[in-house]
């Protein structure tokens, strides 16, 4: 299934003049760890499949839904038979900022069954069905349709994870939006500020709150803590800026908005899994690879 892999790097062969991707996945065959820029949504419809991503394990049943963020390094297992919708699609060309935030607090994936979120299981079971025959059939207007269907899940996901961050905060209902409001604002305060020298004070600061009762909102809202969402954020533009090849890693490393190079290099490995260095030559190798297969 994985057709053009580069080190761990797969650049996905979308569906001509388009940016979306899907595979009825019958195969008996493991997937090294790879990564990709798009998202990746999976959801078995004959029996099981499993996935690691990023360090965290994820065991999908018969319907059970998988939503892997872009750019995390994952890998798949499959079970002797059964088959699985495999779907890839590219969200960065409609520029919608709740993506990019839902992404980071999904981050690294997002496991869905009745269990854990018995509102919209099955919602999200009837569009990847959708997406799966509008793809497999051809329909007219097939990439506005899926891409109508994809943005619902994500949606429907995005909703269902406010809702969630409001009940787990400890205040009166007017309290719980004025607090999921305000993280929300400030998560696009650091988007739209991250390569700068952004400390955990002045964002508490900026969004009315002690550095303490700030840590502990922002958990509750994004599930991760506020350096490790910024870090995100810089390692992502930083991929960016090491694909272009105009700038050198240390060069990068301040663009991106790290103090030194060690810091950048620590965190890139531990949220990319390789160095800045790695990831650039898996991208020199791939490019080198089309340049001899053009000749």
């Amino acid at each position: 299934m994985i057709e053009n892999l580069s080190g761990m790097h797969e650049t996905v062969n979308y569906r001509q003049d388009t940016q979306i991707r899907l595979y009825n996945n019958m195969e008996y065959e493991d997937y090294p760890p790879h990564w990709h820029t798009p998202f990746e949504v999976i959801m078995p419809t004959d029996n099981t499949y499993s996935a690691i991503c990023g360090q965290t394990e994820y065991h999908l049943g018969t319907g059970d839904i998988l939503i892997i963020c872009p750019g995390t390094v994952h890998e798949l297992f499959a079970p002797e038979s059964g088959v699985r919708i495999i779907f890839q699609a590219n969200l960065s060309v409609l520029g919608i900022r709740e993506i990019d935030f839902l992404s980071a607090i999904m981050s690294p994936a997002l496991l869905i069954t009745e269990d854990t979120h018995p509102m919209i299981a099955g919602k999200i079971r009837e569009l990847m069905l959708k997406i799966r025959d509008d793809y497999l059939e051809g329909r007219p207007y097939l990439e506005a349709s899926i891409y109508s269907h994809f943005l619902e899940i994500i949606v429907l996901v995005g909703r269902d994870l406010a809702e969630n961050a409001q009940k787990s905060i400890d205040a009166t209902a007017p309290k719980q939006k004025e607090y999921l409001d305000k993280i929300t604002s400030i998560c696009s305060y650091i988007s739209e500020h991250f390569t700068e020298d952004l400390t955990l004070e002045e964002v508490a600061a900026l969004a009315g709150f002690s550095k303490f009762h700030f840590t502990r909102l922002f958990r509750q809202v994004t599930n991760t803590s506020f350096y490790k969402y910024l870090s995100q954020k810089r390692i992502a533009h930083a991929k960016e800026l090491l694909i272009s090849g105009n700038y050198s890693i240390m060069e990068v490393a301040y663009l991106s908005g790290f103090s030194s190079h060690c810091s950048f290099t620590r965190m890139f490995k531990l949220l990319t899994g390789s160095t800045p260095n790695e990831f650039r030559k898996m991208y020199d190798s791939w490019n080198e690879r089309i340049a001899a297969s053009s000749k």
